[in-house]
């Protein structure tokens, strides 16, 4: 796990995971992008659609998933992830619809549903770059406290926490869904590489319990340690309560630190270093 530490604030850390981003997308323009939402992702996608506009980044033969989706919401709803997808990136940069996934939190058969897009990201060869966030309570995607590391897409129960941390997305709390369809903390944990941006004195808690804490299934994004090939990027707040601080990296990395962090060269998990093997042997993990 390499983990980045930018003391400059919130907006350079956003911008070291926009080059991230761009650096993937320039190596490998056909590119399978796992993408998160949320406000921490915001200033990410402002960059990108900067990097597209200004600098010719290109999304054309791109192709994405997102995490995931609330149970009960339309696509057209401006509280989906759908429409907030469209909203941030997909309708400013030159993407093809039909490349972009989401899961469909309106669909008859969730079960179905969640099936389909494992299907689909297996179709598609896998996910290359995995892009995450980090909530109050250490879930990455919608997988609250409790949920197996070996887990898929399914429909989660969300927690209070996550209830109240995106109440103020919606214009009345009550409207929050209770449900969503999230990738699985398994389908995560393959994609080839992974990178969480966690922003703010309010995540340094749960930041430093995922990095320098144990493996534990109430902390789903502790689950990011089995991974051989994950950065975290933090500012300084949320960076505050790491123990091991001078051991890692401080600022944004040039070029060609991006291009090694993101080399393809031991970037699958191998069968002795996978989740699946290491999570045998856990004791917390059923």
């Amino acid at each position: 796990m390499d983990v980045i530490i930018q003391s400059a604030g919130a907006g350079r850390a956003a911008q070291a995971v926009a080059d991230f981003i761009a650096q993937a997308l320039t190596d490998k323009p056909n590119l399978v992008l796992g993408l998160a939402t949320g406000s921490t992702m915001e200033s990410v996608y402002e960059q990108l659609v900067r990097k597209h506009q200004k600098e010719g980044l290109d999304f054309s033969r791109c192709r994405t998933f997102n995490l995931d989706e609330y149970v009960g919401l339309p696509a057209e709803d401006p509280c989906s992830y759908h429409d907030f997808m469209r909203q941030r990136l997909f309708d400013k940069v030159n993407i093809d619809p039909r490349n972009t996934h989401l899961p469909d939190g309106m669909a008859s058969d969730l079960n179905a549903e969640c099936a389909r897009y494992e299907r689909l990201i297996a179709a598609s060869g896998g996910i290359d770059l995995q892009v995450l966030g980090i909530g109050l309570n250490g879930h990455i995607g919608f997988n609250e406290p409790s949920s197996a590391f070996e887990s898929r897409t399914r429909v989660q129960l969300l927690s209070q926490v996550t209830l109240d941390q995106n109440a103020p997305f919606f214009p009345k709390p009550k409207r929050v869904p209770r449900t969503a369809i999230t990738m699985g903390v398994g389908t995560i944990l393959e994609a080839r590489r992974c990178l969480l941006l966690a922003i703010g004195p309010e995540k340094a808690n749960i930041v430093a319990q995922a990095i320098e804490g144990p493996l534990t299934r109430m902390v789903t994004a502790s689950a990011l340690q089995l991974h051989s090939s994950c950065t975290f990027v933090l500012d300084g707040p949320a960076a505050a309560q790491l123990q091991k601080s001078g051991s890692y990296q401080h600022g944004i990395p040039g070029q060609s630190a991006r291009t090694s962090l993101l080399s393809p060269v031991g970037t699958q998990l191998s069968s002795s270093a996978s989740p699946r093997a290491s999570l045998r042997s856990s004791p917390d993990t059923p």
